[in-house]
């Protein structure tokens, strides 16, 4: 499959007519060929979105709307070709990708609805005569940056709700889903978007670094939102306050789930199998650190490795009733591998799975985690997770909290007061009580503390993120002034 540019809802090469080749996670032959945008090809595309962005902001809130929601209805019908692309790309299971595209579909109808929700207020004056009030606007161009572990969900946020605020937007794909992003953009082509609107590129890894940075420094784009690891995330940072752009970061998680000592132990292991192993665990929210209180943790540990023993491992394609795919790559089995022998040698115990063979691990769960081992505060980021065990509520949250990042969690207690209590302690920025850390809801804001980036997502906390506040008077034209 062959993956080009679209710029002015054209597909075309890239200036240098460059490509990449993406190979299978399992299979490591080219599933997809790739476009590579360059330096060249930054200003033509800057610009398309910039002569976009001064007709597409003056659109009316209903020609918005209905647009968005033709975009739905077009990628709710290709469900079943992103589940075959996706499969190639990046391993997913048809859950996974079934899971990404509803819940794509249903975003996008609630940034449909969000058109019209733009609102300012009035504002009392002391000045006799004046009205003084507040508008919200479009900010502008907006690059918004994807990643490819949940690339239709993490992708179509990236795309509706700065369009449904009247912005445009510049899509940069990840290299290791491009045909994926493809036919995300794809649906918004099919829906009728002018020209401009939405720009989709893709470039090399080698490139990657020094088109995102042009495209921040480039005086069209106004806001910047990233989806990624804390690593990369940081650098958007600092290239984004460079030139005072204003980003969106939602980078990694090492989300914790505390099981209190009066837990329902059968609904915390359905929920625990869910949130560390859906799409081998490589979702920023996915549970990475069981928090459990000695006085239940047996039960509930040899209940969750039995469980975890159970999800069949192997290539989604193959095997329908796979559960637990192929990781992305193998540089992820080297550094997981790596991360357990020295929780082992440290005195953990692996009471469930066991080492990568090559990019395939089976379910693994990590017993008797505790400071000073590698995965004790590293995300792991596949289909491994940990347990520490503690004594008492005040312990769990300190433990809980033993993190620099600060994205999802989740608190299973019977005691519905203390554990409400339990999540409002918890540094975190979405806390789930008796749920599992892996939820998304369009219409609740989401988004990290700490490391786990800034800004939200999601509800009507998103329109902060892609709209300007403006202040506006009308006054007397013969008002006196002091001199």
């Amino acid at each position: 499959m062959h993956v080009e540019l679209v710029i002015d809802n054209t597909r075309q090469p890239g200036f240098g007519k460059e490509t990449y080749d993406r190979l299978g996670p399992i299979s490591r032959r080219v599933v997809t060929t790739a476009a590579t945008a360059t330096l060249a090809d930054v200003p033509r595309l800057a610009e398309s979105s910039g002569r976009a962005f001064t007709t597409w902001s003056a659109v009316g809130p209903g020609e918005r709307r209905r647009l968005l929601l033709a975009a739905a209805d077009a990628l709710e019908a290709k469900v079943a070709e992103l589940s075959q692309v996706m499969a190639e790309e990046i391993g997913a299971s048809a859950l996974w990708a079934g899971f990404n595209v509803m819940a794509s579909v249903a975003l996008i109808r609630e940034a449909a609805a969000l058109t019209t929700q733009l609102r300012g207020e009035t504002i009392p004056t002391d000045k006799p005569g004046t009205l003084s009030m507040t508008v919200r606007q479009p900010a502008g161009v907006v690059l918004s940056i994807v990643p490819w572990n949940g690339p239709v969900i993490l992708g179509a946020r990236a795309i509706a709700y700065p369009l449904a605020m009247g912005n445009t937007v510049i899509l940069k794909g990840s290299e290791q889903s491009p045909r994926t992003h493809a036919l995300l953009a794809e649906a918004f082509y099919e829906a009728g978007f002018p020209a401009g609107v939405l720009n989709f590129i893709t470039t090399s890894p080698e490139h990657a670094v020094e088109v995102t940075n042009a495209l921040i420094a480039h005086k069209a784009v106004r806001r910047v939102n990233f989806t990624g690891s804390t690593h990369v995330g940081r650098s958007i940072a600092v290239e984004s306050a460079k030139h005072l752009k204003r980003c969106l970061l939602e980078l990694g998680g090492k989300a914790p789930f505390v099981v209190l000592d009066d837990a329902d132990i059968d609904g915390a292991v359905n929920a625990a199998v869910f949130g560390s192993f859906l799409y081998q665990g490589q979702i920023c929210m996915s549970t990475e650190r069981f928090v459990v209180d000695e006085a239940v943790a047996d039960e509930f540990i040899a209940r969750f490795a039995a469980r975890a023993s159970t999800l069949v491992t192997g290539d989604p394609k193959v095997d329908p009733a796979c559960v637990v795919g192929p990781m992305i790559n193998p540089s992820s089995a080297v550094r997981i591998n790596r991360m357990l022998t020295d929780a082992t040698s440290k005195g953990a115990q692996v009471v469930a799975g066991g080492l990568a063979d090559g990019v395939v691990m089976p379910a693994t769960i990590v017993d008797h985690v505790k400071p000073g081992m590698e995965i004790y505060d590293e995300e792991t980021f596949g289909p491994v997770t940990t347990v520490v065990r503690v004594n008492g509520v005040d312990e769990a949250i300190r433990v809980a909290n033993d993190t620099d990042y600060g994205l999802s969690a989740a608190v299973f207690g019977r005691d519905a007061t203390r554990a409400l209590e339990v999540a409002r302690r918890i540094d975190a920025g979405c806390v789930h009580v008796n749920g599992a850390t892996v939820q998304n809801e369009p219409q609740a804001p989401y988004g990290g503390m700490k490391n786990s980036g800034y800004g939200r997502f999601d509800g009507s906390a998103v329109i902060e993120e892609f709209t300007e506040i403006k202040w506006i008077t009308v006054e007397p034209s013969d008002q006196p002034y002091p001199f």
